[in-house]
């Protein structure tokens, strides 16, 4: 595809999810094996969303639009560097028949590579470097400037944005993580559900707290609940999860209910573990990221002065029953 040396391990990127089976929205299931455009042509692929995304396109500030599932692609023999996260506009099954699509579209793009260099129909039979170096060129010529546009995405998100998405967690809530972590992977303990509060009746309390501390709570505030809502209920299952607790999962969230309205406090702690991660794939303008940071140390603050509310002090004793292996962040 590029410069870049082959590597035929199907990575897909820093998996945190373990084998976390997608909702009924997605389209693909986490590794399956996909075909994807890139340039003109097709690729084979391995699709993931190892983390989570449906991203929001315009997250928090003004408003929160819909939401559109994203996929982690790994190209098949080709280096990590050209792994990137794609819309489903760019991907299909891999059947035969779309086999047969990306084959054809080969073909096509070898003739009209030939009879642009005046070889036309008499071109001799390519051998494999030969094949290789055409791969190089039509990746050079079509993907410079798309390349060019993801440096610099990459340039601002990878380094200026994540340099900027600090959440500090307090001491004692750093504390509740590890706990949590120590009741459900190490004595197969869970928290029991439904939850109360849960994280639905939480978000309405720290509103109300605002509103009477600070007479009126500003719509930014709002806004941000709501995206704190909306990042929960999707990133839950797919990557807030321990192994140990999907049954469960499966169980609780029926008929289309938003895991909001199920789940509690433990489970909204971890998702401000991953949303420095999350942020980092969100344009955002530095001014409003670092009010958005404020407001969420706010919150957590909130979070640490309830803690003995909204916290429960010991797990379900009931052993799991799902078989053992790695969760999360195991």
């Amino acid at each position: 595809m590029g410069n870049s040396s082959k590597d035929d391990s199907a990575t897909s990127g820093d998996a945190s999810a373990g084998d976390v089976q997608p909702s009924n929205s997605a389209v693909y299931s986490d590794g399956e094996k996909v075909l994807a455009y890139h340039g003109p042509r097709i690729y084979e692929a391995k699709a993931s969303f190892s983390s989570p995304l449906p991203f929001l396109s315009n997250f928090l500030f003004p408003q929160i639009r819909k939401s559109e599932w994203k996929y982690f692609v790994h190209y098949l023999g080709w280096s990590k560097n050209w792994d990137e996260w794609v819309g489903e506009d760019r991907l299909m099954k891999h059947t035969e028949e779309n086999v047969m699509k990306q084959l054809a579209l080969d073909k096509k793009q070898n003739v009209d590579k030939n009879v642009k260099s005046g070889r036309g129909t008499q071109a001799k039979a390519k051998s494999s470097t030969d094949a290789k170096m055409d791969k190089e060129d039509v990746k050079s010529n079509v993907s410079k400037g798309k390349k060019r546009k993801n440096d610099a995405v990459a340039e601002k998100g990878s380094g200026t944005v994540e340099k900027l998405v600090k959440i500090q967690i307090p001491a004692t809530l750093k504390k509740q993580l590890v706990d949590d972590w120590d009741s459900v992977t190490q004595q197969d303990k869970l928290v029991k559900l439904p939850r109360s509060p849960t994280v639905d009746e939480i978000l309405t309390k720290y509103l109300e707290f605002k509103t009477k501390k600070d007479g009126m709570a500003p719509d930014s505030i709002g806004e941000i609940l709501k995206g704190i809502r909306c990042y929960f209920d999707k990133a839950l299952p797919m990557m807030l999860l321990y192994k140990k607790e999907r049954k469960q999962y499966n169980d609780a969230i029926v008929d289309n209910v938003s895991p909001s309205t199920i789940y509690g406090a433990e489970h909204l702690l971890r998702l401000f573990v991953k949303l420095p991660e999350l942020l980092a794939y969100v344009n955002m303008e530095e001014e409003t990221l670092n009010r958005l940071q404020q407001k969420l140390i706010d919150f957590l603050k909130f979070l640490q002065k309830n803690q003995s509310t909204f916290f429960l002090s010991a797990y379900d004793g009931t052993k799991v029953s799902e078989g053992k292996g790695k969760g999360k962040d195991e």
